[in-house]
């Protein structure tokens, strides 16, 4: 969790809600959990390195700029949470609750730096890129869709992986791959030895260390 980066370190977050400090716990109880996602938006501004804090905003800005429908937004974050939060059980789209994390964090780091300008959203737009992660979601669609849909808890998630195809097209393939890291990790989707290695190999091309990748993922020998 350490390395993670922009709105996949938000999602990680998520994997053991009992970690998060005593403030955002309190904020979880008493406010409910959009509150406590904001809260986690402004913390990235001082848990994380200028660059991978930063990485946050050019995130929402590549889901918030892009042509992808709500629920598409909303079916990748329940992917790559578990499920943990759903800003639609508190009666709010996800791209409102996207621009409500974007102006905490921009809140944020404006309190540490008042003349703070975000940064280009950037997307990775790279063809090769773009195609490899498509290529590598391919690879293990029918065992991501056939544990998150065929199961009684969390609730089914139908379309993860179409999902998932849809932000690294339409959003950023860099945002696409992380997104995708998480979902596995979070649904704990078995992987073979191969298919670690391609993920591994696909991260390095994004700059990302083997740890970033293969720490959490459920590999089976």
């Amino acid at each position: 969790m350490t390395e993670e980066t922009g709105l996949s370190w938000v999602a990680a977050q998520c994997d053991d809600l009992e970690d998060l400090p005593v403030e955002e716990l309190d904020c979880l109880a008493e406010r409910g959990p959009v509150e406590a996602m904001l809260r986690i938006a402004e913390r990235s501004v001082t848990a994380l390195s200028r660059p991978r804090a930063v990485r946050l905003g050019q995130d929402v800005r590549h889901l918030l700029e892009s042509s992808l429908l709500d629920a598409a937004i909303r079916t990748v974050w329940l992917g790559a949470t578990d499920q943990v939060f759903d800003p639609a059980k508190d009666g709010i789209s996800a791209r409102v609750w996207l621009r409500q994390m974007e102006q905490s964090w921009l809140a944020a780091e404006r309190r540490s730096d008042r003349l703070f300008v975000p940064p280009p959203a950037a997307p990775e737009t790279n063809e090769g890129l773009r195609r490899d992660v498509l290529r590598a979601i391919g690879q293990v669609s029918s065992d991501l869709t056939d544990t998150v849909e065929n199961r009684s808890y969390p609730l089914p998630l139908p379309g993860l992986a179409p999902a998932l195809e849809q932000v690294t097209v339409h959003a950023c393939a860099d945002l696409g791959y992380r997104l995708f890291l998480r979902a596995l990790k979070a649904s704990y989707v078995a992987i073979d030895t191969e298919t670690q290695d391609t993920l591994v190999a696909l991260g390095n091309r994004f700059g990302y260390p083997q740890s970033l990748v293969a720490e959490g993922l459920n590999h089976r020998r």
